[in-house]
C-alpha cells in the first residue's frame, strides 16, 4: 500500500505528514484481519490439516468483513494473486473472488503440517495439490481458444488524458484539460466510433450549469452516440442544501445530460471525512464540501450500446457490488482517476480487481483511467486491449458480448462462498475427529505414562 503516500505528495505542505500513519496504519490495521484470522484457528484447533483449513475459513470470513466494515476496503483480496494464471482465476466465476482466497490459503498453508510428515499429512498435502491441478485444468477448458465475439454495430474509443494530479484542478488549466479530451476524441478514426468514454472527473466543470461546454462534447460525441464522463455534479445554484457527487454522465449529440450514476461507495478521507465533527482533518480532494453518496448500482440504458453497469474509482474492487441485479446489465464501465498514484503498483493493483470483476460476473469489463491503466477486459479475464500507464493516447476497441448464461457467483454471490466455507469447515470437523484427536489423545498418554 505504499502508493497512497503519492496522493499525500500532491500537497505535501498540507498532507505530508499523514504518510506514515496513512501507510502504516492502514497496513496496520488490514494485518489485524490476517491475525484474527491466525488467532481463531489457533484457539480452535490444535496443529494439523484441521487448523488449516480452519485458517482458510477464518481468513475468507475475514476478508468479507473488512470489505464491509469502516465502510470497506477490499483491496487486493487475496485471490488476485491468481491474475497471471487465468485458468486457475476462472474458479472465481463459481466462488468469486473470496472462494480463490480461500483455496489460496488451503493450498499455500497446508505444506506447514509436512513440519510433523506423516502419511495423512502427505496424502493431505498432495490432495490439495490435486485439486488446484483439478481446478486449473477446469478452467483451462473453460477459457475459449479464441476471441469472445463482440456486440455487433458497437465501437468504443475509450480516451486516456494523463493529467497529472498536480495540474488537474488548477482553475488556469481547467479549459485546457477539455480541449486536450475533445482533441484526442476527434484523432483519426473517429468517424467509425459508435460511443466515447472519458474518466472519472474528465469535465472541470459542473456540466449542468454549462451549455457551452456540452456544445463543445455534443460536438465530438458520434452521430446517435454518447460521450460518457466523469463530472463532478452539484445541486442548482441557490438551492440549499448544497451538495456535490462523484457523478459519471452521459451527453448526446444535441449536448443534453441523458443519463446519470453517481459514485455510491466514497474514499474515506478521500471524497469525504468520517466524522468530521469531531477530525480536524480535511479531504484529500479539492474544496471543503464532503461528496455525497449515490443511491445505488444503476443499469444505464444508453443509445447505441447495450445495457451498462457503471462504477467510479474503486467501487470495482468490491466483489458481488458491480452490477445491479435488475434489471441486468450486459457490460460492465469502471471510469477512474488514478493519477493519484503516480507511477507505482497502485494502478496495476486496481487494474487486477477490475479483471477479477469480470470473471466473477461473466461481463466484459471496461475501463478507462484517467492515467492508465486503460482497458477492455472479456469476460473470461482477459485483456483484449490496453493503454499502458502514463501515457496520453486513445484506446478503440469492440464490446465483447457477455456470457449467455450468468456465472454461478453472478446469480447466487454470497450463498456461493457460503457453501464453500460449511464444505471446507465440514472437512475440517471430519479431520479434527477421525486423526487429529486420536493424534492428541495418544501424545497425552505418552506424557501420562512417563
Amino acid at each position: 500500500l505504499y502508493w497512497i503516500a503519492y496522493a499525500l505528495l500532491i500537497d505535501p505542505l498540507k498532507f505530508g505528514w499523514l504518510i506514515p500513519f496513512a501507510v502504516f496504519g492502514l497496513g496496520g490495521v488490514l494485518a489485524c484481519f490476517s491475525g484474527v484470522a491466525a488467532l481463531a484457528a489457533r484457539r480452535l484447533m490444535p496443529p494439523g490439516v484441521a487448523r488449516v483449513l480452519v485458517f482458510a475459513v477464518a481468513w475468507t470470513v475475514l476478508e468479507w468483513v473488512r470489505s464491509w466494515i469502516f465502510t470497506g476496503f477490499s483491496w487486493n483480496l487475496l485471490g488476485t494473486v491468481w491474475m497471471p494464471v487465468l485458468p486457475v482465476v476462472q474458479f472465481a466465476s463459481v466462488f468469486g473472488a473470496y472462494g480463490l482466497g480461500l483455496l489460496t490459503v488451503v493450498v499455500a498453508a497446508l505444506p506447514a503440517v509436512l513440519v510433523q510428515p506423516s502419511r495423512r499429512h502427505i496424502v493431505a498435502v498432495a490432495v490439495s495439490l490435486l485439486s488446484l491441478l483439478v481446478i486449473a485444468a477446469w478452467g483451462a477448458w473453460r477459457l475459449p481458444a479464441g476471441p469472445v465475439p463482440s456486440v455487433p454495430g458497437v465501437k468504443l474509443r475509450l480516451v486516456q488524458g494523463n493529467v497529472t494530479q498536480t495540474a488537474k484542478w488548477r482553475p488556469e488549466m481547467r479549459e485546457q484539460h477539455l480541449r486536450d479530451y475533445l482533441r484526442l476524441t476527434m484523432l483519426p478514426g473517429h468517424d467509425q466510433v459508435t460511443a466515447v468514454v472519458w474518466p472519472e472527473t474528465a469535465v472541470p466543470y459542473f456540466l449542468e450549469d454549462e451549455p457551452v461546454v456540452r456544445q463543445l462534447i455534443a460536438a465530438v460525441t458520434p452521430p446517435g452516440g454518447v460521450v460518457i464522463t466523469g463530472a463532478v455534479r452539484g445541486t442548482p445554484p441557490g438551492v440549499p442544501p448544497f451538495q456535490i457527487w462523484n457523478s459519471l454522465e452521459a451527453v448526446n449529440a444535441e449536448g443534453a445530460i441523458i443519463a446519470t450514476y453517481d459514485k455510491v461507495h466514497l474514499v474515506p478521507f478521500g471524497e469525504y471525512v468520517p466524522l468530521r465533527g469531531i477530525l480536524p482533518l480535511s479531504k484529500i480532494t479539492p474544496g471543503g464540501v464532503d461528496f455525497t453518496a449515490g443511491v445505488g448500482l444503476r443499469t444505464l440504458a444508453l443509445p447505441g450500446l447495450p445495457a451498462v453497469g457503471p462504477t467510479i474509482c474503486y467501487e470495482d474492487i468490491f466483489p458481488a457490488q458491480v452490477a445491479a441485479a435488475d434489471p441486468r446489465p450486459s457490460w460492465l464501465l469502471n471510469i477512474t482517476n488514478d493519477g493519484w498514484f503516480g507511477i507505482s503498483a497502485g494502478p496495476y493493483q486496481h487494474f487486477a480487481a477490475a479483471r477479477l470483476r469480470a470473471v466473477e460476473e461473466g461481463l466484459p469489463m471496461i475501463r478507462d483511467a484517467n492515467t492508465g491503466v486503460t482497458g477492455v477486459v472479456d469476460p473470461y479475464g482477459r485483456v483484449v486491449a490496453e493503454l499502458v500507464l502514463g501515457r496520453q493516447g486513445i484506446l478503440d476497441s469492440e464490446l465483447p458480448r457477455p456470457l449467455s448464461t450468468p456465472n454461478p457467483f453472478a446469480q447466487w454471490g454470497g450463498a456461493m462462498v457460503c457453501l464453500l466455507l460449511m464444505l471446507v469447515s465440514l472437512s475440517a470437523l471430519i479431520w479434527h475427529r477421525l486423526f487429529d484427536r486420536d493424534r492428541a489423545r495418544v501424545a497425552i498418554n505418552a506424557l501420562a505414562s512417563k
